[in-house]
C-alpha cells in the first residue's frame, strides 16, 4: 500500500464523508456536552492545518492540527474502519508532528474520549502522556487529556 499524507480541504467529499463517520461515532458514544469535535467549517479556519491519508484517490484517514500559539492541538483524527491497523494513523501522527515543528510549536496536546482505547494506545506509542485539561476544556469523566513536548 502506497500511502500519502497531504494537506487537504475538509470540505472535499471523501474527507467530509470520513468526518461525518467520526462525528456519528462520537455522538453514539458520548453525550452532546462531551463531544468536542469541530465542524467541517471550523476545520477550514486559517489556524488549522487539515490532512488526509490517501491510497491513490481513496481517503483512508483524516487529522488536523490547530495552532493554539503556545501548543498545537490534534483534532479530527480518524481512520476508516477498513484501513485500521495498516499504519494510516501512524502516518498521520508523523505528519502532525512535522507540521507542529514547522510552525515552531513546542508541544502537542489532545483531548479524546475515555472509551477510545485504540486511540489511547496510538497516542502513547507516539510519546504522549496524560495531562490535565487545557485551553477551554473542563475536566469530565469521559475526557482523556494527553500531551507531548516537541524537542
Amino acid at each position: 500500500m502506497i500511502l500519502k499524507v497531504v494537506r487537504s480541504d475538509p470540505a472535499e467529499p471523501g474527507a467530509t464523508a470520513l468526518l461525518h463517520q467520526s462525528h456519528a461515532l462520537m455522538q453514539s458514544l458520548f453525550n452532546p456536552e462531551e463531544n468536542h469535535f469541530l465542524s467541517i467549517e471550523a476545520l477550514q479556519s486559517p489556524s488549522i492545518a487539515f490532512f488526509t491519508a490517501r491510497q491513490g484517490e481513496e481517503i483512508l484517514g483524516t487529522a488536523a492540527l490547530k495552532n493554539a500559539h503556545t501548543y498545537g492541538e490534534i483534532k479530527s483524527m480518524f481512520v476508516a474502519e477498513a484501513a485500521r491497523g495498516k499504519g494510516v494513523a501512524d502516518a498521520l501522527m508523523r505528519m502532525l508532528e512535522d507540521e507542529a515543528r514547522a510552525q515552531g510549536l513546542p508541544m502537542l496536546r489532545l483531548e479524546t474520549g475515555n472509551l477510545l482505547h485504540a486511540a489511547h494506545r496510538l497516542y502513547a506509542r507516539h510519546g504522549f502522556t496524560p495531562c490535565g485539561p487545557f485551553g477551554d476544556y473542563e475536566a469530565m469523566p469521559t475526557s482523556v487529556f494527553m500531551e507531548k513536548p516537541l524537542p
